[in-house]
């Protein structure tokens, strides 16, 4: 999975006109883990069994919630403080193009995403879907730069 990009865009290059297609759909959260850009240590951040759900339109809508494993109901500020650490949710419209779905994100669990366009190389794998950030800080884990390997199945 954590090939070079370049591997995770080669098969956009092999069958770009079907990948919109099969990006198409609801897919169920598999797992998340973010690789320090300075170490390569790669971490389940969000646990063994997150939660979540992305959705791809037809039209050109992207939608997606992950959540960590194991979030309780927050009861105090530092409890809803923690479990905004422990999410990740935009949404925006989306495009394919050279192996890469690009979210122009329009609402986010965080601010700063709004507005900018969100990178992931993408990969099938049946199906499963494999999505790739590049190298970027990210506020969930202090700013540190890190790249975010999402991993999906087919849920529709």
């Amino acid at each position: 999975m954590l090939a070079a990009s370049s591997d995770l865009g080669s098969s956009a290059k092999e069958h770009p006109s079907g990948d919109r297609d099969r990006i198409v759909g609801t897919w169920k959260l598999v797992s998340v883990v973010y690789e320090d850009a300075q170490t390569g240590e790669r971490t389940p951040v969000l646990g063994a069994h997150p939660k979540g759900c992305q959705i791809a339109t037809p039209e050109g809508r992207w939608l997606a919630l992950v959540t960590a494993d194991g979030r309780r109901v927050p009861e105090t500020d530092q409890d809803r403080a923690a479990a905004l650490r422990t999410m990740i949710s935009y949404t925006g419209r989306y495009r394919v193009e050279d192996g890469k779905v690009i979210t122009k994100v329009e609402a986010a669990w965080n601010e700063a995403w709004v507005g900018t366009e969100q990178v992931r190389a993408y990969r099938f794998d049946g199906d499963r879907l494999h999505l790739e950030s590049p190298p970027q800080p990210h506020p969930n884990v202090d700013g540190r730069t890190v790249r975010i390997i999402v991993t999906w199945d087919r849920d529709d």
